[in-house]
């Protein structure tokens, strides 16, 4: 994803430290700004993916990285729907990446209770 960013920043004439490009400044913002927000987005996830699939994980090892390698396909296809222009288009198969989310919490919160069991 990175690297998709740094090919819009040169396609786009967005150079850092601009985070994001304005509408007034730049006839190509929008597509430029989709690309970084699916970046974007993506990074702001990760620690809790993370923290999700280590805890659920100590539980649960086969379903956590089942819903993990979900997580991270569905990640995929949410960053190239983003970067296309459409925010729309992040949800055709990014959708999944919130029940997999969902999953892995389910799998922490069980392994969490099943360590207070005695």
């Amino acid at each position: 994803m990175a690297f998709q960013v740094g090919k819009a920043r040169k396609k786009y004439k967005v150079f850092y430290p601009t985070l994001y490009a304005l509408e007034s400044e730049n006839k190509d913002a929008k597509l430029f700004n989709c690309v970084q927000r699916g970046h974007q987005n993506s990074l702001e996830l990760m620690p809790m993916f993370f923290v999700l699939l280590i805890l659920g994980g100590m539980g649960y090892p086969c379903v956590s990285a089942a819903l993990g390698l979900v997580y991270i396909v569905s990640r995929y296809f949410y960053f190239t729907g983003y970067a296309t222009g459409d925010p729309k288009n992040r949800l055709t198969l990014g959708r999944f990446g919130s029940l997999a989310l969902l999953g892995l919490m389910i799998c922490t919160v069980s392994f969490g209770i099943n360590l207070l069991r005695p």
